[in-house]
């Protein structure tokens, strides 16, 4: 073993298949034209908008988020069922997303132009959130009381016979 000898040096780093690269030009192309098309129209207020939501979110919802969550893994981590708060982070987590991305519609706060420009009724969207959001936290309480068996009966141990 030779400690004096220097370490070499790594080489360039390996470069994809040529689909590979194909495939990532034609993305980056693709989205060229996408912010091309997108800022054509009004480019200040899509950057306003960007910048706007931005902020909201790093500055308001990611704390709010943080804080939720440890109130929920603090909750559980009290009643020293810590390792249960996937079970709530998940239904949590995808059901807000769902408000996040629906909530105009989610909060009634479309008018007459939208039922004009789809063809398609603004109604029931609450409704159909908050049956979403119950089948997911529904299901989450049924997985977590599989595994809870589950674990119940691999501690039982075996009676003697």
């Amino acid at each position: 073993m030779n400690l004096l000898r220097r370490p070499s040096r790594p080489g360039p780093p390996p470069l994809g298949s040529p689909f590979q690269i194909l495939l990532l030009a034609c993305s980056f192309a693709l989205a060229g034209y996408a912010g091309v098309r997108l800022l054509a129209g009004d480019w200040l207020g899509v950057v306003l908008w960007f910048v706007g939501a931005a902020l909201l979110h790093d500055l308001v919802l990611l704390p709010l988020y943080a804080l939720l969550d440890r109130a929920v893994t603090g909750g559980l981590g009290a009643v020293r069922h810590r390792e249960w708060t996937s079970y709530i982070r998940f239904p949590a987590a995808f059901s807000g997303l769902l408000l996040l991305v629906w909530f105009p519609l989610i909060g009634g706060r479309v008018d007459a132009r939208y039922a004009g420009v789809t063809g398609l009724s603004a109604e029931g969207f609450l409704g159909r959130w908050l049956l979403i959001t119950a089948a997911l936290f529904g299901g989450s309480a049924l997985l977590l009381a599989l595994r809870l068996l589950r674990s119940a009966t691999k501690r039982r141990s075996p009676e003697p016979h």
